[in-house]
């Protein structure tokens, strides 16, 4: 030991000092270290770790190779299909509404929506990131739609303005799985014209009008196109599973211009009267076909079918005059005297009047007050008649006759509360008659079952007074104008009443008929013919002497009936009139009812002569 250290020593002298110097300096100091008596035995173990390792990583590797080769090798193989294969939707176009000939009243324009598929959304939350600044939508907005979200696929959002358009294409490669698909979006020919007709249709949510009603018929097939890529996300190929199909068209019973010219002169009318509520339909007596229908208020379906904002959807729910309602099919009114041609026509069905029955009316009828015999009950009219027949009744609008007949008077035997609710209800009041439109209501007749249950005693009791507001259309009465036009449309054709249908046919893309709709008759034959053409005449006297004179200068002959039905409010009435002509081969009822018009104003007439003025005067220009 002492001649090492010497050596050692000898060594430090040099310049260098090699390798194996320092590793005998080592074995020296280990030598004098307190330990370095006790000896380690020269066995090495690290071969056999290396290889238990070596064995356990192989044993994993192989169960793993085996789980995914064999137990999840369909699995897989079935999720390795869908990383190389997804599916795009082909879109087609929705049907299109034409008018009676084949006017197009909606189109399709072209729109573009912004897809992701909800994975790779998941898989990458810094995207919505970026599609909440290019899309100027909140960020927990677009978390919030992928929570949602039920599809592989969904929309991010609809209907992208140029701007949003260029700014996603010029970064569309730092947004995996999210593509522009085009699509389409409704644009609405003189949207608030036919707004209550054509309603609106959206990509998502509800739906309104013909839109809705039939969605199925003009609702498009979509396509469906399989693209496939490669392990880096490359399109390599593209098929067509599956071909898309156009929606069917529809081809309504409405004449567009009729339609238009029905609308402004309504809305001139409301102007003058500071009025905002109205109703008008016309339809063919013969098939039941809608001719023209208006509703005021009206709104934009446009709004609707492009895009509505929070603050103009809540503009719109709080209008107290209810723009969306279609007051035609939905608007429940008293009638006033337009309900007496119909009591004219059970009157004489029952026997209870013939056409020579003849009354003294002396401008009321005093009634006996069971309870206070000072104080009788008066039944007015509007004015003093003298002898009247059930022609001139309906001319000129007799109160008093119609008291009589509907409740009797004295030893004269009336038609009686139950008797009508039946003849009422023949003509369709108080009936849902089946439009081709959502939302239809039907009016109200009251009988002495609903008041006993409405009401406490002993005001619970039907009183002759009832019968009589109910004989002149006033009271508890409710009825819809569609209700209306279908009942006088049974007096114009000879007894049938028709079920009110606004399409007449169904097309192809091409315009070839698909299926054309014939006329339905609900019932007919309730009301002898005859009777019916002593109403007829009546109607027609109206405008030749009686209360509906200023349309005895229309291009042809017609009859009507004008109503005025009184409201709580005070110097408040709804104003009716229902016409139809020509008298002699009817080819259009019209009904129009003016909502709360100030004092006794001709509201409606004024409007019904305008517009069947021109509407005959094209039909001249038509035939030559």
């Amino acid at each position: 030991m002492f001649a090492l250290k010497k050596s050692l020593q000898a060594r430090k002298k040099r310049d260098e000092i090699e390798p194996q110097e320092i590793f005998l300096d080592a074995l020296v100091k280990k030598s004098q270290e307190p330990l370095a008596q006790f000896e380690v035995p020269l066995k090495n173990r690290g071969p056999i770790i290396l290889g238990l390792l070596a064995f356990f990583v192989f044993l994993l590797i192989f169960v793993r190779l085996l789980q995914l080769q064999i137990f999840s090798h369909q699995e897989f193989q079935v999720l390795a299909t869908k990383n190389q294969f997804f599916y795009k939707s082909i879109q087609s176009q929705r049907g299109i509404i034409y008018d009676r000939n084949f006017t197009p009243l909606v189109f399709n324009k072209p729109s573009f929506d912004l897809l992701c598929q909800t994975q790779e959304l998941e898989n990458n939350r810094n995207l919505i990131e970026g599609l909440s600044f290019i899309l100027g939508i909140p960020k927990q907005e677009l978390l919030q739609r992928l929570e949602t979200a039920q599809d592989k696929e969904f929309v991010v959002k609809e209907n992208l303005n140029y701007q949003e358009l260029i700014r996603f294409e010029g970064l569309s490669e730092k947004f995996p799985g999210c593509h522009i698909e085009r699509t389409e979006k409704r644009e609405y020919l003189d949207s608030l014209v036919f707004a209550h007709v054509l309603g609106y249709w959206r990509k998502n949510g509800p739906n309104e009008g013909l839109e809705q009603f039939y969605d199925e018929i003009l609702k498009s097939q979509p396509g469906k196109v399989a693209i496939e890529r490669d392990a880096k996300g490359n399109v390599i190929s593209e098929k067509i599973e599956e071909f898309p199909k156009p929606g069917k068209s529809l081809v309504l019973w409405l004449d567009k211009d009729l339609q238009k010219t029905l609308y402004e002169a309504l809305e001139k009318k409301l102007s003058e009267l500071g009025a905002r509520k109205a109703a008008a339909v016309a339809i063919d007596p013969n098939t039941g076909g809608i001719l023209a229908m208006v509703s005021f208020p009206s709104y934009d379906n446009n709004l609707f079918a492009q895009g509505l904002s929070e603050e103009e959807w809540q503009k719109i729910l709080s209008d107290k005059t209810y723009p969306l309602l279609n007051r035609v099919i939905g608007g429940k009114y008293p009638t006033g005297s337009t309900i007496k041609p119909l009591i004219a026509a059970a009157a004489l069905q029952e026997g209870i009047i013939s056409k020579n029955t003849k009354i003294n009316c002396r401008g009321q009828i005093v009634v006996e007050n069971p309870w206070f015999e000072d104080k009788p009950f008066i039944y007015k009219d509007w004015k003093v008649h003298g002898i009247t027949d059930v022609k001139k009744a309906i001319a000129e609008s007799c109160n008093v006759f119609f008291y009589l007949v509907g409740g009797g008077y004295k030893n004269f035997k009336g038609l009686g509360v139950d008797l009508i609710n039946k003849y009422l209800k023949l003509f369709g009041w108080e009936e849902k008659l089946g439009i081709d439109l959502p939302g239809e209501q039907k009016g109200f007749i009251p009988d002495r079952a609903w008041k006993k249950e409405n009401f406490k005693p002993p005001l619970n009791i039907w009183f002759p007074g009832d019968t009589y507001y109910l004989s002149i259309g006033q009271g508890y009465l409710t009825v819809t104008p569609l209700e209306v036009v279908a009942s006088f449309a049974a007096i114009a054709n000879g007894g049938k009443l028709l079920k009110p249908r606004m399409v007449k046919a169904i097309v192809d893309e091409k315009r070839n008929i698909i299926e054309e709709f014939e006329p339905e008759v609900i019932r007919e034959g309730f009301i002898d013919k005859k009777n019916l053409q002593i109403v007829r005449e009546g109607m027609r006297e109206a405008v030749v002497y009686g209360s509906a004179t200023i349309l005895k200068d229309l291009p042809v002959k017609v009859a009507a009936k004008t109503g005025t039905a009184e409201l709580s409010k005070k110097d408040r009435y709804h104003n009716w009139v229902t016409v139809f002509a020509p008298y002699d081969n009817p080819k259009i009822v019209l009904t129009i009812v003016v909502e709360e018009v100030k004092g006794i104003h001709l509201a409606a007439l004024p409007v019904a002569k305008e517009v069947l003025g021109w509407y005959f005067q094209e039909e001249h220009k038509q035939e030559e």
